[in-house]
């Protein structure tokens, strides 16, 4: 927490409800849609009985499919919402805001969203803060620049907290093209929105994120908090791979690393799955991309040998929580999986939920 009372919370804190939009874009699984909405079903399936599921879906034709397929999987209607709103995309990791406590106030830090400088749709996506906050009531701000200049751009997939004022970003992200997101804004202009905006003041550069990732090095697909203290890794082992050499790279960055406390950081691996590949384009298929909801986590599979070794590493590191996997190897022809597709909603300190 920082001076002014701000705390974003860890993703293993209670939350109030997980965002999702429903898919409806054909273009982002192209030649492979028709599975996607069944996956986004299954997801609501897992979620359901641990804590709300709010639904956003572009148009009422959208709101139906979404009805008949949550419908065939069986989960009562108490288990989730449907909303109307346009939507370009289904990242809400990264379209929707993030959240986190002002003076024990859930609060809505929407950043500026611009499709990750690679599509021109993103008009609908960009609202979806005003979205969220018109739904759940919660008080919402636009972060600015340092300089002035427009409000922040930046993505929830690109940052990785522990609860405590940690945040694990890639210099990939933020600095390799900063003409991608905030032209002018360097390194110590970033610590400072984090400390400002987020209440981490004490931020942890990786290098480079996995091969296939097309958000310029996202964090979700790499690094991620299970627990305060203890990070977990996406290390590829074999050599002849390129994901060997940024793993061992990120490895190297954490050796040694304390968090906001002074406290050291565990850092455990986990395997990536065997290449996977669509039509010639390697995807970016990682274990490290898994969703923590109340009381289970939900990880991405791939048909691989290594879905056993991941499955098994995070229900050790999570005892307390079902760790549940989803097929995701038609669902990363999207370019993401579990965790890009979700955003939690905290619930606020005190507040009782499913």
């Amino acid at each position: 927490m920082n001076a002014r009372g701000v705390r974003w919370p860890a993703e293993w804190e209670r939350h109030a409800a997980t965002w999702i939009a429903w898919p409806h874009h054909e273009p982002d699984w192209p030649g492979k849609f028709a599975p996607i909405p069944w996956v986004f079903a299954e997801i609501v399936r897992a979620l359901a009985p641990h804590e709300t599921v709010e639904i956003v879906c572009h148009d009422e034709s959208v709101r139906d499919a979404a009805r008949h397929c949550i419908a065939a999987h069986g989960v009562a209607e108490s288990g989730y919402r449907l909303h109307v709103a346009p939507t370009d995309r289904v990242w809400m990791r990264d379209s929707a805001p993030t959240v986190v406590f002002d003076d024990g106030v859930p609060t809505l830090v929407d950043w500026d969203f611009n499709a990750w400088a690679k599509y021109d749709d993103f008009a609908h996506d960009a609202q979806l803060g005003r979205v969220v906050a018109r739904t759940t009531g919660l008080p919402r701000r636009a972060p600015m620049r340092p300089d002035g200049a427009g409000r922040v751009i930046l993505e929830g997939g690109g940052i990785e907290t522990d609860g405590r004022g940690t945040i694990v970003v890639t210099e990939e992200w933020l600095l390799s093209d900063a003409q991608v997101r905030n032209a002018g804004v360097d390194r110590a202009a970033y610590e400072a929105i984090f400390a400002r905006e987020l209440g981490c003041g004490k931020t942890i550069w990786l290098g480079e994120g996995c091969v296939g990732d097309d958000t310029h090095g996202h964090v979700d697909d790499i690094a991620r908090f299970v627990a305060p203290g203890v990070l977990v890794l996406a290390h590829e082992s074999d050599p002849a791979d390129e994901n060997h050499r940024r793993s061992a790279d990120n490895l190297r960055r954490l050796a040694g690393t304390t968090d906001a406390a002074g406290d050291p950081i565990r850092v455990v691996t986990l395997p990536y799955p065997r290449v996977v590949v669509m039509d010639g384009q390697r995807l970016p298929a990682s274990y490290a991309n898994f969703y923590i909801a109340n009381g289970v986590v939900l990880v991405p599979t791939f048909n691989d040998a290594n879905d056993r070794v991941a499955l098994d590493t995070l229900a050790e590191l999570m005892p307390d929580r079902a760790v549940v996997g989803i097929h995701a190897v038609d669902l990363v022809w999207g370019l993401g999986t579990l965790h890009c597709l979700s955003q939690q909603q905290p619930a606020a300190p005190g507040a009782r939920t499913a």
